[in-house]
């Protein structure tokens, strides 16, 4: 139960950092130099936040050192994450589920798709590289 409410805010906490940053990336950074580099340049912040709030989530819920444990709050906080992207794709966007998924086929989509991946490995990732230091 642990991991799964790890999962939850671990999922929450992202996506309301990449509900904000990619409101920056598609109105002010897409325009001003397109859509791959617009991608290219959040990916880092994205992903610096989501280690962040993976390890803050693994240590606010004590979720164990088992495997299991970890791939079962990354899943959760994967599936959240793509539910939420496909609810926002089609109520902001106006775009089908197949046309989402489509979007993954282009280079900007699948770099997307390599950081959401990512993001689902990080509680897994972390028990190898942990970060941060305990005082």
């Amino acid at each position: 139960m642990r991991a799964l409410k790890a999962g939850l805010v671990y999922f929450t906490l992202v996506f309301a950092a990449g509900f904000a940053l990619g409101t920056v990336r598609v109105l002010f950074l897409v325009p001003a130099v397109g859509e791959t580099v617009a991608v290219l340049t959040e990916l880092p912040v994205m992903l610096t936040i989501s280690w962040i709030a993976c390890r803050f989530s693994v240590r606010r819920f004590a979720v164990g050192p088992a495997a299991g444990e970890r791939l079962a709050m990354g899943g959760l906080a994967f599936a959240l994450l793509m539910i939420a992207e496909i609810g926002v794709a089609w109520l902001l966007g106006r775009r089908s589920v197949s046309a989402y998924l489509a979007h993954y086929a282009t280079f900007s989509g699948a770099v997307g798709l390599a950081g959401q991946l990512a993001f689902a490995a990080f509680p897994l990732l972390q028990l190898r590289f942990p970060g941060g230091r305990r005082r």
